[in-house]
């Protein structure tokens, strides 16, 4: 994924992220861990489907700036204003024969991120409106001149900026799990977990939607510590529910006791799982306003050494979540934004910045060239940085 984007005004923070929805108990397959989200009522108003692209995509983002990336396919939302059902546009019916492959592989190319077709419809990018935000974290550059700053990280900022991920065909056991996963009654979602470590969160508004999209989950995209676990970890446990049979003496007692055993598990998975994504402090910015919908995308606060999240998500007036998908970023990945961050907080003053982080300037400006950012440095600045480096550890 490349980005030529532009900074990202940042406000509002939101909790919450899966209110309304309910953990149900997981299922697993060698080390990968679904856990279906069900609605107890699903929305009615706001429907999605998928709008296939099948290959790598550029896409216009201002500023005559893009984005590229594999953009396999699109969502569509389609909404009502009065609270009427709103139908899923675009369904399509087919023999069941899989589709015979293309020869080549066609540039695809898209207007924006987020794009209005029809009075009720939005045309939209799953994931890579979240991943350009933060590709888009501090892309101008340096906000002040100082004389440590190449020329053209003055003059053309982090452009361009790359990161890496891996699709999810080829994220092992993932296709397989998700093929024999049993869709629950009233599911409008998913948790993904390799290893047990949280990969990513899908919810839609409908049940109907989420039969329709589950499929996608293996063309989204995955980040390379997720890739890692599922090549590398061995298969995780099952979580068994288990009632003793003291206490028992009515059908009602036992459904009592297996309701009991749901919540518990529910609370187990919520508080514990997948607290790093629900404990997070994002920072939200609003994309796209749907009548009572918003679409928008977060960043965390990218705490190294802890999970850390980015995803977009629409929401209803109330803030409840109607569709998210996330993406786990890499060790590295954090410490990138990370870095960005402090810079900003400091107006890019490398002294200061590293005078925070408890470490001198030039410890501070390579470790911003381990971080990939050393292009950035003046080559005799980071020249001075090796050297006096060097002196200490002699």
């Amino acid at each position: 994924m490349t980005s030529h984007g532009l900074d990202a005004d940042m406000s509002m923070t939101r909790a919450g992220l899966l209110d309304g929805l309910m953990t149900r108990p997981g299922q697993v397959w060698g080390a990968v861990r679904l856990v279906p989200l069900v609605r107890a009522e699903p929305v009615q108003d706001l429907r999605l489907h998928p709008q296939i692209y099948g290959g790598p995509g550029v896409v216009d983002l201002p500023g005559r700036r893009h984005y590229l990336s594999y953009i396999p396919h699109g969502f569509v939302a389609e909404w009502t204003t009065d609270g009427s059902p709103a139908a899923a546009y675009g369904t399509q019916l087919s023999s069941g024969q899989p589709q015979q492959p293309v020869a080549t592989l066609r540039l695809q190319f898209h207007r924006r991120m987020a794009r209005r077709e029809a009075r009720h419809r939005l045309r939209f990018l799953p994931l890579h409106l979240a991943l350009e935000g933060y590709l888009a974290l501090h892309f101008g550059g340096p906000a002040i001149a100082w004389e440590e700053w190449s020329r053209q990280a003055l003059s053309q900022g982090l452009s361009p900026r790359a990161e890496a991920a891996y699709l999810g065909a080829d994220v092992p056991g993932l296709a397989d799990a998700l093929r024999v996963f049993e869709i629950h009654p009233g599911q409008c979602g998913v948790l993904v977990y390799l290893a047990d470590a949280l990969a990513a969160a899908f919810v839609v508004p409908h049940p109907e939607d989420y039969r329709v999209l589950h499929p996608t989950l293996v063309q989204d995209l995955y980040g390379d510590m997720v890739h890692h676990y599922a090549t590398l970890m061995p298969p995780v446990p099952e979580f068994r529910a288990r009632i003793t049979d003291h206490g028992i003496r009515s059908l009602d007692e036992l459904r009592a006791a297996a309701r009991q055993q749901t919540a518990q598990w529910a609370d187990f998975h919520d508080e514990t799982m997948a607290a790093g994504l629900l404990g997070q402090a994002n920072t939200w910015q609003r994309v796209y306003r749907m009548d009572r919908f918003t679409l928008s995308r977060f960043l965390p606060p990218f705490r190294p050494k802890q999970d850390n999240h980015i995803g977009e998500a629409i929401t209803d007036e109330h803030g409840r979540t109607v569709y998210l998908k996330t993406f786990r970023l890499s060790e590295n990945q954090v410490r990138r934004g990370h870095l960005l961050n402090r810079l900003a907080a400091h107006d890019w003053h490398l002294a200061d910045t590293a005078a925070e982080l408890g470490i001198d300037e030039a410890q501070f400006g390579l470790r911003l060239k381990t971080a990939g950012f050393g292009h950035l440095l003046r080559q005799d600045v980071l020249d001075r940085y090796r050297s006096r480096a060097q002196a200490t550890n002699r």
